[in-house]
């Protein structure tokens, strides 16, 4: 392939999965409590995912958002006790952030909630499809998430 065309191709990758993330986010947030947003299902599932116990710093540049948004949203998340803030041991100043066991609870919920949505999705799209593109998804995510620690300077 040309440059040109593998810009092309790539392009064209990163744009159906915009789409894709679009999407879903609109079936998924339909699906969760009032008031709850994807951005807080997003934190939860960062916190299990990865590790809770992080703080607000930290979670706002893995999310590559203000830390005044990500302010806003653990602040709905501490609302709803689905996290909660504890004093940082090693930083009189700042705090971290625990998933409490509602959080993970509620995790487990919104994710069961898609269920049907996910289900009739599988009518069209066979799982085994699914999961022969996961290990390529999850390549480029660690290479563009290595690139992004390194240009911020966190690697």
């Amino acid at each position: 392939m040309t440059p040109e065309e593998i810009v092309r191709l790539y392009f064209g990758f990163f744009n159906e999965v915009g789409i894709i993330n679009q999407l879903s986010r609109a079936v998924f947030e339909g699906r969760l409590s009032p008031g709850v947003t994807v951005s807080h299902f997003t934190v939860l599932n960062h916190l299990i995912r990865v590790r809770d116990g992080q703080t607000p710093m930290t979670l706002s540049l893995a999310f590559q958002v203000p830390k005044t948004t990500m302010s806003h949203t653990l602040a709905g998340l501490v609302s709803r006790g689905l996290v909660e803030m504890r004093p940082n041991p090693a930083d009189g100043r700042s705090k971290r952030v625990w998933i409490t066991e509602a959080g993970r609870a509620f995790r487990e919920e919104a994710i069961l909630s898609i269920a049907p949505d996910i289900l009739q999705l599988s009518q069209v799209v066979e799982p085994d499809r699914v999961a022969a593109v996961m290990p390529a998804l999850e390549r480029i995510r660690q290479a563009m998430d290595a690139e992004r620690l390194e240009r911020d300077g966190l690697s």
